[in-house]
């Protein structure tokens, strides 16, 4: 059997064949760029209709971390799926902290979810600009809650995770915090679609 075996004509491809599929829907070239590697991720072209991108994102997020900035993924697959070496590159690091001991023990002391004690410390470090939410719905509230207290706003948040309780809510909860954003509306995202995202940033500077 013959099949195509090179990574990067793989990659060429496939992104040759999602131009195509969509069609009629053109987009500007940088948000057509984030938009179709989280179709690349996902085989899905529903993303080419839900996801929404705020005016300022893109520009505000590849600043940030053209600036050497760090990120916050509220998951280990998110952190897995960013692509750590070109991060490094820049200058930034990726970090999650939903498995640290004491982020384990105030969560359940306090009886509340780790992602929400995880975001709480994530804000309190100032090299940590860009927040990639993909599973915690409750990590999207508390970083408006904290916001809405005055806690420094990032320059982008990635608000899409997936799910049944809270995850579409979550996502409308962060669009008028005046900060910059990039949503999946509606229940459907996850880790993978996160990470899609940022490296989408990262192979455009």
């Amino acid at each position: 059997m013959t099949y195509v075996k090179e990574p990067k004509t793989i990659e060429k491809n496939s992104f040759e064949i999602i131009t195509e599929e969509l069609g009629d829907k053109v987009f500007e070239e940088k948000t057509g760029n984030v938009v179709k590697r989280v179709i690349h991720t996902t085989a899905d072209f529903e993303y080419a209709d839900i996801l929404e991108i705020h005016e300022d994102a893109i520009e505000s997020g590849m600043k940030a971390l053209k600036n050497g900035c760090d990120i916050y993924a509220d998951t280990q697959m998110v952190l897995s799926g960013i692509n750590k070496r070109v991060l490094a590159d820049l200058g930034g690091e990726v970090s999650n902290f939903v498995h640290d001991a004491e982020v384990v023990i105030e969560a359940k002391k306090r009886g509340i979810t780790r992602s929400m004690v995880a975001i709480e410390k994530a804000m309190k470090n100032k090299r940590i600009k860009i927040f990639a939410i993909g599973n915690a719905p409750t990590a999207l509230f508390t970083l408006k809650e904290k916001i809405e207290k005055g806690m420094p706003k990032p320059d982008l948040i990635i608000g899409v995770p997936v799910g049944f309780v809270g995850a579409a809510e979550s996502k409308e909860a962060i669009k008028d915090l005046g900060v910059p954003y990039i949503v999946t509306n509606g229940r459907k995202g996850g880790s993978t679609v996160a990470a899609a995202i940022v490296n989408a940033l990262l192979y455009m500077i």
